[in-house]
């Protein structure tokens, strides 16, 4: 009964802590590298790239933007080709989601 106490408490104190996750079609606990597509529309070629970035800390503080129009500002795009988003994770400390816009 001791052992399965020692056992049980630590991995219910882990579950029901924060974890700065972001979102992502898989999640990794311990580390998460992840790219993929958000939106296509088509619309020009794809001759500049933005990006805009939004952090988490330990999943209590996050922090930034990450939208497609603050991406677009920060390469001067104007005709949004298509949208990928990048998104990172270490052991649900430090997470970050990028926003990527492509077009001319």
């Amino acid at each position: 009964m001791k052992f399965s106490r020692r056992l049980v408490v630590p991995l219910l104190a882990l579950s029901l802590a924060g974890c700065a996750m972001t979102a992502s079609p898989v999640t990794g606990f311990i580390y998460m590298d992840v790219k993929g597509p958000a939106d296509v529309t088509g619309n020009g070629a794809s001759t500049k790239v933005g990006r805009a970035t939004c952090k988490s800390y330990l999943g209590i503080c996050g922090t930034g933007d990450a939208s497609i129009e603050t991406a677009a500002k920060a390469a001067g795009i104007t005709k949004i080709h298509h949208v990928d988003f990048e998104s990172y994770s270490v052991l649900g400390f430090y997470a970050t989601f990028t926003t990527v816009v492509y077009g001319e």
